[in-house]
């Protein structure tokens, strides 16, 4: 009787490597792990991991081989904790044919997804937030509000998205065309529901006609997903891939077949107050925590740079605002959530400014994952400690998708990139530290706000603190 097997092997994106002291250190972009009281049978597993696809069958044999059978239990423990903490991928065959390999896309226990069960003779569609493309032979699909993705191993499968996508397809359909039984087939459809590839009709419907899924675009949200760390743990930020490969163009930028250059006057400096404000503008990543920002800094600084009045017009049937900065459409639909780590007269914790009242609400009090949001700021400035204040910034993208299409994330970003801009000026200006972070906790901040990711993501960091004695320009 032909059956289905499971195997496993460690991660594409990751890598094993062994100190000189013997330690195994698992390493996949900023993720680092060091398996402890590894014996020799175990040390063996994670090699043998790290090179092929290995099945359960398999790691009985190479157990019992070094330390007899006593010790397959704890490998199959030491499996199940590295499949619990997204560093392995598995793959599904049927009669020895490899059919599709099921790989994290996340790290830590966050990388798993609670797995989903189809309905017999129940047709799944393909979801429109789908995305799939050619890698290595293979088609890969996943979906951006999932961390898992597929690869199909058989070109069979790649065409039974094509009927999900045109009509839908059934546990019936996928056993027909990957010539499977049926069980086999529903372990199969099973993973690209948990994945979020396929979905129910109810699921489908609600992809275009219900909020939030609705007002997104495939587009704008597979760009919010590559560019926050949530469902991912893909490289971000300044990694310099193309360093040795592609030199880097110049910074003075010249039209190649431009005539001859019009001179233009420079600005005194010391007659625009805007302009000493710009060329005094820099990234501080240090501040004077002996002499931490003051509650009355922090909302004066709040006030300048985002406080909101209401402009009394409509945009087709919203309301409108007036802010400090322009922004799109007069929508406002900017947010700040201030992580106090260290503010005289205020008490650390995440709060909400609220810009029409000009008043602060607290969300989360100080607790293991306010200090977490805050690690990661630290990390992503590289700063010597926790930053004082954190910003992170949120967008109400309803707002902008109700009235905008095609471009509403888009939107949200340059908002933000304005907003940022702004509160450079503004900390400068009040001789504090500003500093813009070029990537942030999603995740986290998610867990802490109870915000709803699609309906109010965030989208940028910036740090504040108190001026140190002496500080360098970034």
């Amino acid at each position: 009787m032909i059956r289905n097997t499971e195997s496993y092997r460690l991660r594409s994106d990751a890598t094993l490597t062994t100190t000189p002291d013997g330690q195994v250190v698992l390493e996949q972009s900023r993720f680092r792990l060091r398996p402890g009281g590894l014996d020799v049978s175990r040390r063996a597993l994670l090699l043998r991991l790290s090179e092929t696809w290995v099945s359960d069958l398999d790691v009985a044999r190479l157990i019992t081989g070094f330390d007899g059978e006593s010790k397959i239990l704890p490998a199959q423990l030491l499996i199940r904790r590295l499949m619990s903490h997204s560093w392995l991928q598995r793959r599904i065959s049927f009669g020895g044919r490899p059919l599709i390999d099921i790989s994290p896309r996340g790290v830590g226990a966050g990388g798993t997804r609670t797995r989903r069960a189809h309905v017999a003779a129940t047709p799944y569609r393909l979801s429109r937030f789908a995305v799939m493309r050619g890698e290595g032979g293979r088609m890969i699909v996943h979906s951006p509000l999932s961390n898992i993705q597929i690869s199909c191993v058989q070109a069979e499968l790649g065409a039974l998205l094509v009927l999900a996508a045109t009509g839908g397809c059934t546990v019936a359909d996928i056993a027909k065309r990957a010539d499977t039984d049926l069980l086999t087939a529903g372990l199969l459809l099973d993973e690209l529901l948990t994945a979020g590839v396929l979905v129910s009709h109810d699921e489908s419907e609600a992809e275009t006609t219900a909020a939030p899924m609705a007002l997104w675009s495939p587009e704008e949200l597979w760009l919010h997903d590559r560019t926050r760390p949530m469902n991912h743990a893909d490289p971000i930020g300044g990694t310099y891939r193309f360093r040795g490969v592609i030199e880097p163009e110049p910074l003075a930028y010249r039209l190649p077949r431009a005539g001859a250059p019009i001179a233009l006057p420079e600005p005194q400096h010391g007659q625009d107050s805007l302009q000493e404000l710009a060329s005094r503008r820099k990234s501080v990543r240090r501040h004077d925590d002996a002499n931490p920002i003051t509650a009355a800094e922090l909302a004066e600084f709040l006030y300048r740079v985002q406080h909101l009045e209401p402009a009394g017009e409509q945009a087709g049937e919203m309301e409108t605002g007036k802010r400090p900065y322009p922004g799109a459409g007069s929508i406002a639909e900017l947010e700040i959530y201030p992580l106090i780590s260290r503010c005289d007269g205020l008490e650390p914790g995440l709060y909400h400014y609220d810009s029409v009242r000009h008043a602060l609400e607290l969300v989360s009090a100080h607790n293991a994952e306010t200090a977490k949001l805050a690690s990661f700021a630290t990390a992503a400035s590289v700063m010597p400690s926790p930053p004082q204040v954190l910003f992170v910034i949120t967008a109400r993208v309803q707002r902008l998708m109700w009235k905008y299409e095609g471009i509403p994330y888009a939107l949200a970003l340059k908002d933000a990139g304005v907003l940022t801009g702004w509160m450079y000026l503004v900390a400068t200006a009040m001789g504090l530290a500003p500093c813009a972070l070029g990537a942030g906790d999603s995740a986290t901040f998610t867990a802490l706000s109870g915000l709803d990711p699609l309906r109010e993501p965030s989208i940028a960091e910036f740090t504040l603190g108190s001026l140190p004695p002496a500080t360098e320009e970034d």
